[in-house]
């Protein structure tokens, strides 16, 4: 397919500032789902969304394969109002907060790309995804019903790094939950009847491990919270959140089976109880070089003058949630820099390349 025209490339900058306008934390995307809607169907195209409120729309192809584009709706939450500006090369919010680009720079994307296909047709079928709440564990993916579609596979564009980098491995992701239980005690008058849920928990937290723990594997103590409003009470609860991720299961389970270990150490210093949960909240893959979402992917980014390179990531994107139900899916970076900051942006050169990008998928998926 050609490269974006001129016309495109102003459509698209549009359709993006104005998807950025639209304050989309999880689980409050109703108004940018309805805008993405209502651009669907405004070119003809039938749209369903489901009870968690993902959008879906679908479009006929020249052959039989159909493959999926996905990105979601939501951001993480807007510490300011978003009114995206150009500086010098580059969409940046004028205010002090994230632009939205991630993952809305996808979503623009995928509009200009559905737009251009329903007028001239297009080389494969389209199913067209829009998640939502992707930023609060992929939970808009987990609740859709991937056998629902038809693709032989699916990409997402959903990694703030430099075009051309490809996803070809993702961790496995356990959250990990602790409330540890002591004994109140007035910290004046009677601390030695007291069990602190707090020392306890805090030599948990200094025991477990931390930080990056190899190459493919971190470990993160994200909250710490416990007692009371007062310094005369010898704490009674306690509570810890951490997570481990891994690109390696096994090796994820070996230092997730750590910190459960130094949970439970704690505990027993502080003369505790404690109650701990464990979620694997995302399943990594692996995917092999040779597979056709990755060849058609690698080969739309030469054709646009793009050197492929394949990445493992320690984050998670909705590609996890397509391939743990069986869906091929490529997670494609897409330029944006400083994603969850408020110096998030994206350049314009990155905006309009991974359309270019896109059409030029759509050519090699349909040969591979």
């Amino acid at each position: 397919m050609r490269p974006a025209s001129e016309a495109e490339k102003t459509r698209l900058a549009d359709t993006f500032a104005a998807l950025c306008r639209i304050q989309s934390p999880s689980w409050e995307e109703a108004e940018c789902a309805e805008r993405v809607s209502r651009e669907l169907r405004g070119m003809g195209l039938q749209v369903e969304s489901d009870e968690a409120g993902n959008v879906v729309a679908r479009l006929a192809g020249r052959g039989e394969r159909s493959i999926m584009l996905c990105a979601h709706l939501d951001t993480v939450p807007p510490l300011a109002a978003i009114e995206p500006v150009l500086v010098d090369d580059g969409w940046e919010n004028a205010n002090a907060g994230i632009l939205g680009a991630d993952n809305k720079a996808a979503v623009a994307t995928i509009l200009e790309v559905a737009r251009r296909c329903t007028v001239e047709g297009a080389p494969v079928g389209l199913e067209l995804v829009f998640t939502v709440a992707e930023e609060i564990g992929l939970q808009g993916a987990k609740r859709f019903d991937v056998s629902r579609l038809r693709s032989e596979f699916g990409y997402v564009f959903d990694h703030a790094t430099p075009i051309g980098e490809v996803v070809v491995a993702s961790p496995t992701l356990y959250r990990i939950e602790a409330e540890f239980h002591g004994k109140a005690a007035h910290a004046g008058l009677r601390p030695e009847e007291g069990r602190s849920a707090i020392l306890a928990a805090a030599y948990a937290a200094a025991h477990m491990p931390h930080g990056r723990i190899d190459e493919q594997t971190t470990a993160n103590l994200g909250h710490f919270s416990g007692g009371v409003e007062s310094t005369n009470v010898v704490a009674e609860r306690a509570r810890l959140l951490a997570e481990v991720r891994s690109v390696d299961a096994d090796r994820a389970d070996e230092v997730l089976a750590k910190m459960i270990d130094a949970l439970h150490d704690g505990a027993s210093h502080g003369e505790c109880d404690v109650d701990v949960i464990t979620e694997k909240q995302v399943i990594g893959y692996r995917q092999k070089p040779s597979a056709p979402a990755v060849a058609a992917a690698e080969a739309a980014l030469r054709a646009c003058g793009y050197e492929p390179r394949r990445i493992a990531t320690g984050g998670a994107s909705d590609a996890n949630v397509f391939e743990a139900a069986r869906l091929p899916c490529v997670n494609i970076a897409n330029g944006t820099e400083h994603n969850h900051e408020p110096t998030e942006r994206v350049s314009v050169s990155a905006l309009e390349g991974m359309l270019d990008v896109t059409f030029a998928l759509l050519e090699e998926a349909a040969t591979v």
